[in-house]
């Protein structure tokens, strides 16, 4: 039976994953008829796990039931003693662990919104979307605190690692039970702009829920679709996608409770070794593994020491997977061959968009796949014409996974959310037989290791020193990272600046991800057109080619 047949099966009327129209902020739009209103009943549902693990955190195992009263606890404890209620914004600043899980379904069971800070942020960045969000609470972890450490804010704040944890009691608290609508924001996760600035896109309890919906369907879609006679054991994932991205806080933290799946952390910074240890140990079953750490795993000297059998399904997004890594995973992992996906999505429709998984994959790698049930897609020419498949055109998409806006940004919403509530990605691309194919992303997006890096914010960072007359950033390819930063530099008469002296002055000013590897020193203005614009493509052309063997 082919794919399309299974899903019509399971969304029909009466079927487990029902789908019916319903509106949508206006708009009519398939959803899922039995789904939950709101995060806080996603909670109090999670009993029918109880006596399971939930979280796995280096020796810490930590149970549903108890992870629920854990909420209640800190929940209780954000009402109590900080007034957390309905629309309060709670600021997350920090690493993967427990207690982020903990505190963010503590959130969103008041009512309020949890505001995801990108824990990579230097402390300007982190100052700027602080003071964007307005939060009524700061909680962060150690690191993370003390990189604003000294600086004063409007609220109080909470270190995770003492203080959250404190909250703890085991009193048996009860789980808050706030009147949320559907549409109200759960959530705010801030992704890079092309005005330099990152712009907080709000995600509604409706959307978050919906991602998850739509995902189970998908998984039941592709376990009937494989010809699998008995059900999967249970399912282990390994979360290595950091929880402030869309991906890792909806398909990692939210998934995983909705469906009594166990989530195991890993922590600290990205080492194959201990990441193969964790499968073999933890028997895991998923990964949600960016193309840079699938590609390190598989061409690790110590590859075959480890008993990475239980390994059934592997994702991948955000960045290019190329097909010789393709062949690389399927030779080194065959479990995965049946499950192994690749899908298209931003933060700002939800998180996904398109799958691509299995046999399909198998058959077309160099697609993003079909869109998911009750996703539409179109693509566009510049007037806003919908084109026929095999032309190339502006990705448009419109989904109850939508976000609602970008928060206190009405110019920015108004430019992304067209009427219909069609999202303009951006991006570039075609269809070929259904399928979709990304030709390019947004012109100057660069994708590093599965991190979205907007060169004008590294532009003004660079142009603000007294030794750079003009500065252009644009990505070049990159065999593990799928591309990395370029700085081309024009400094100012007289002036000789080195790398050494130019990674100083950013440190602290971006991101350390953001700062360009590799640099070229020119002596003539930057190229530029009749508007005025930097033409990148000739600095590209005129660039030394990084991956030379020279």
């Amino acid at each position: 039976m082919d794919t399309k047949t299974i899903l019509d099966n399971l969304t029909g009327p009466g079927a487990p994953f029902e789908m019916v129209e319903e509106e949508v902020r206006g708009v009519p739009m398939r959803v899922l008829a039995d789904r939950p209103r709101s995060l806080g009943e996603l909670v109090e549902r999670s009993r029918d796990h109880d006596g399971k693990e939930f979280i796995v955190s280096g020796e810490r195992r930590i149970r549903f039931d108890d992870h629920r009263a854990a909420v209640a606890d800190i929940a209780a404890a954000l009402e109590s003693g900080y007034g957390i209620g309905p629309g309060d914004r709670v600021a997350l600043f920090g690493a993967n662990s427990p207690e982020w899980i903990l505190s963010f379904w503590a959130i969103v069971s008041l009512g309020a919104v949890a505001v995801g800070m990108n824990g990579w942020w230097a402390a300007e960045e982190a100052e700027y979307a602080l003071g964007d969000s307005d939060p009524k609470l700061l909680i962060g972890d150690r690191k993370r605190l003390a990189r604003i450490q000294g600086r004063s804010f409007p609220f109080p704040v909470l270190e995770m690692e003492s203080q959250v944890q404190d909250f703890v009691t085991g009193k048996d608290a009860a789980l808050p039970r706030a009147e949320v609508d559907e549409d109200d924001p759960a959530c705010i996760l801030y992704t890079s702009g092309t005005t330099g600035r990152p712009k907080g896109a709000v995600l509604s309890h409706r959307a978050v829920i919906a991602c998850v919906g739509l995902q189970t369907l998908n998984g039941a879609a592709m376990f009937l679709a494989s010809g699998a006679t008995s059900p999967p054991g249970p399912t282990c994932t390994l979360l290595t996608t950091p929880l402030f991205h869309v991906s890792g806080l909806l398909t990692g933290a939210v998934m995983m409770l909705a469906t009594g799946a166990k989530i195991v952390l890993h922590e600290g910074r990205f080492d194959p070794v201990e990441i193969m240890r964790l499968i073999e140990r933890e028997k895991v079953t998923s990964w949600g593994a960016m193309s840079t750490m699938a590609h390190r795993v598989v061409n690790d000297p110590r590859f075959a020491e480890f008993d990475l059998s239980s390994l059934r399904n592997l994702g991948s997004g955000g960045a290019p997977m190329s097909r010789e890594l393709q062949r690389q995973i399927r030779e080194a992992l065959p479990a995965v061959r049946d499950m192994m996906a690749i899908g298209y999505g931003l933060t700002e429709c939800g998180g996904i968009a398109t799958i691509n998984v299995g046999a399909e994959f198998e058959r077309h790698p160099d697609s993003v796949g079909r869109p998911m049930p009750g996703v539409e897609v179109e693509v566009r020419d510049a007037s806003g014409r919908p084109l026929p498949e095999g032309e190339e055109g502006e990705i448009h998409v419109r989904s109850p996974l939508l976000m609602s806006e970008y928060w206190r940004n009405p110019e920015a919403t108004r430019e992304a959310i067209l009427p219909g509530r069609w999202l303009k990605t951006g991006d570039i691309g075609r269809f070929e037989a259904g399928r979709l194919y990304i030709n390019s992303r947004a012109r100057d997006l660069i994708l590093r290791g599965g991190e979205n890096i907007y060169p004008i914010e590294i532009e003004q960072a660079l142009e603000a020193s007294p030794l750079i007359a003009e500065a252009a950033v644009l990505g070049v390819d990159h065999p593990e990272l799928g591309q990395e930063v370029m700085a081309v530099i024009v400094p100012e008469a007289g002036a000789a600046p080195t790398e050494e002296v130019l990674r100083e002055w950013l440190t602290g000013r971006i991101a350390p991800f953001k700062i360009p590897s590799r640099w070229c020193f020119r002596k003539t203005p930057l190229p530029r057109n009749a508007t005025g614009k930097v033409m990148k493509g000739l600095l590209l052309d005129e660039a030394p080619n990084p991956l030379l063997d020279e």
